[in-house]
């Protein structure tokens, strides 16, 4: 009678699991107690041997979070709790928050770049575009950013000049403006040598010498014919001469 009672007082408590009582499915008369109610206490035994198969599991995870522990924190060499004849639920929930709540600190840590770190990185920026003192860093930097504007706007602009994709590498627009030179030089050479009516290089050269031997003279002969028959349009020195006769 005392264990019924117990077993009443447990089920009546707010606190009470709703897997330790189970309405009986056979008659009624086989589970008469004192108080004439049915109880369901058949499924009783199985269910306490599941807790305690959860027990020991209890346990065995706790040991093998503590193995966790000890490999994430190796400082944290709190009292071991694998001797305790009882693990409780709130020990596995300390052990997963320590767990997470390092995790968290090592994330942010990797964010945020250590002093030697940065240290590194200015002075590599030292380096690669010759700044001497640390004072000089900032207008080095503003001086790069402007001059990347500067590139990158132009390197925009040839691309669109010369109907390039706008991926293309700078060594494609390179190519591209030294083939635009070589045609306009050779088509500037075509001309000289329409112009001169030859096709040898050694014959432009005397062709140039016979002029610059030819024009000094004529010009000089010009300017005296404008000062005789006070002129100033070349135009008017054959009707001035005709004038004359």
């Amino acid at each position: 009678l005392k264990v019924l009672s117990r077993i009443d007082s447990i089920l009546q408590s707010p606190r009470a699991p709703p897997l330790i009582f189970r309405p009986s499915k056979g008659p009624v008369q086989n589970y008469i107690k004192e108080n004439g109610q049915g109880r369901g206490f058949e499924h009783l035994p199985l269910t306490i041997e599941m807790w305690a198969d959860q027990l020991m599991a209890l346990k065995d995870l706790h040991r093998s979070l503590r193995k966790l522990s000890l490999e994430l924190l190796p400082w944290n060499t709190g009292d071991s709790l694998d001797n305790r004849e009882s693990i409780r639920v709130e020990d596995l929930h300390l052990i997963v928050d320590a767990i997470l709540e390092e995790l968290e600190n090592k994330e942010k840590n990797s964010q945020t770049p250590s002093l030697q770190t940065l240290s590194a990185i200015v002075s590599h920026f030292q380096k690669l575009f010759d700044v001497n003192s640390l004072n000089g860093v900032y207008p080095r930097m503003n001086e790069v950013y402007i001059k990347l504007g500067e590139m990158t706007n132009a390197m925009r602009n040839l691309h669109e000049l010369l109907e390039l994709d706008s991926s293309a590498p700078p060594t494609a627009v390179v190519n591209t403006v030294g083939k635009l030179c070589d045609i306009i030089n050779k088509n500037v050479t075509e001309q000289v040598q329409q112009l001169l009516g030859t096709q040898d290089i050694h014959s432009i050269i005397n062709k140039v010498e016979e002029h610059e031997c030819f024009f000094p003279p004529f010009q000089a002969l010009i300017q005296d014919l404008l000062c005789l028959l006070e002129i100033s349009n070349m135009d008017d020195i054959l009707p001035a001469v005709q004038n004359l006769k």
